[in-house]
């Protein structure tokens, strides 16, 4: 089995970063709708939002308050991965670019690379 090209590698890894973006994207949706379930169940004593509660323990508001503390924070790190997963793609763009560009025109794998290179210019917008 030959080796892959540059030209193949490089799209591959393009690709790669652009599902794992889509996939930060679905995770940080579901966080945020975890975020607003806990919220909106939220135990209250004083009967301002959330679900009025008389008999739960102490306990059970703090785990409440622990798992909505524990998804806000989960939700921040997922934020935090899409500066650098960002300038990730930018680079592996730029790079299959120019491979693109040196690539002989009857490479199988040119197709492939300008369907990624768009597919990268779509979800870095």
């Amino acid at each position: 089995m030959p080796q892959p090209s540059p030209l193949a590698i490089a799209t591959s890894s393009l690709q790669r970063l652009v599902k794992e973006e889509a996939s930060y994207h679905s995770e940080l949706a579901m966080q945020q709708k975890r975020i607003e379930r806990l919220e909106s169940a939220r135990p209250t004593t004083d009967g301002e939002g959330g679900v009025e509660l008389d008999d739960k323990s102490e306990a059970e508001r703090g785990n409440q308050e622990f798992l909505l503390k524990q998804e806000r924070k989960a939700l921040e790190e997922t934020k935090a991965v899409f500066p650098t997963l960002r300038e990730r793609i930018v680079k592996g763009l730029a790079n299959l670019e120019a491979l693109l560009a040196s690539a002989p025109e009857g490479d199988p794998d040119v197709v492939k690379a300008r369907e990624v290179i768009d597919q990268a210019k779509a979800a870095t917008g």
